[in-house]
């Protein structure tokens, strides 16, 4: 099965497939790979009816993404399934003509106008609220490692495709005794916090993926915070890491890597976390996101390269 889907926001915004695969560095973890010199998305999942399946996404025709599954899939129940989970991948529901019209008049980030500045979700917002605490207080490598830990020991094989194996589920991970996340995943004190949360999944005390559908609306930003930092293991940090990739966007992931990388970009020395809020204010909703992209405006984007280095040089800030 393969077809195409327009890459526009809801505001009919373009949107940039490869800026957007790369816009944070979860993506890059397993189960997930990023293939075809990184212009290639291939991420196992879940299916409604329970079967499993691959689905590669890549660019297709000018303005569109191509999505490709095994040639067994068909139907139109499948289809219609995939168009609506791949558009929740890509962020595709959301609209950023505010956050563009904005950004035009920034020196620093008129180039998002472009069609940047999405971030690329995972197959469930579990599986992202893992991962993300997966990433608190340790190098990237360990990150790396504990989730390959997880995948490959329980995560459910693709039916069919015995190199591929699906992210674990909550039940999967509240099975897993503590004794299996110190001594094989060696998550350290992480271990507990992640078993806690997927029992709490498993019996319905949480439902992290109607949290991540919810509408400001329903659930604003600052009760979507609360009730994520309720969550073992989600600080400050973790909660706006989290709440970006559920498609809020007004806490700014602070850490020890986008601050001093701030500072470098910015030509000033570091600076406390007010003033950068100040730096952002006028952005709103998007005020965390304009953050985000200014701090790693130099992962892809050259023009951006070209304004830091005009004021104190490029620099660089973990994928984490």
């Amino acid at each position: 099965m393969t077809f195409d889907l327009p890459l526009r926001g809801a505001g009919g915004e373009p949107v940039d497939f490869h800026r957007t695969i790369h816009s944070h560095g979860l993506i890059m973890l397993a189960p997930n790979t990023i293939e075809d010199e990184g212009d290639e998305l291939r991420m196992p999942l879940r299916l409604a009816d329970g079967r499993t399946t691959v689905v590669d996404i890549r660019p297709g025709p000018p303005g569109f993404a191509r999505v490709a599954t095994p040639a067994g899939l068909r139907g139109a129940a499948v289809l219609a399934e995939l168009k609506v989970r791949v558009r929740r991948i890509l962020c595709l529901d959301g609209d950023y003509a505010a956050f563009y019209a904005r950004a035009a008049g920034d020196p620093a980030l008129h180039w998002v106008t472009r069609g940047a500045g999405r971030f690329v979700r995972s197959a469930t917002a579990f599986e992202d609220v893992v991962k993300t605490i997966c990433t608190t207080n340790c190098a990237w490598s360990a990150t790396i490692r504990m989730t390959d830990a997880l995948v490959a020991h329980l995560g459910e094989p693709v039916a069919g495709m015995a190199d591929e194996r699906l992210f674990p589920t909550a039940q999967a991970m509240a099975k897993a005794p503590e004794a299996w996340y110190r001594d094989v995943m060696r998550a350290g004190y992480r271990g507990p916090y992640l078993r806690a949360i997927a029992a709490a999944v498993t019996h319905g005390e949480i439902d992290l993926e109607t949290l991540a559908d919810a509408t400001v609306d329903v659930i604003s930003d600052d009760e979507l915070e609360e009730r994520l930092l309720a969550l073992p293991g989600v600080g400050p940090y973790a909660a706006a890491h989290i709440m970006m990739l559920m498609g809020r966007y007004s806490r700014m992931v602070l850490d020890s890597a986008t601050r001093p990388k701030y500072a470098r970009l910015s030509g000033r020395k570091p600076r406390s976390d007010a003033t950068i809020v100040r730096r952002f204010k006028p952005y709103g909703r998007f005020a965390g996101l304009a953050f985000w992209c200014y701090v790693t405006s130099d992962w892809l984007d050259d023009s951006a390269v070209a304004i830091a280095e005009r004021t104190v040089g490029s620099g660089s800030v973990s994928k984490a």
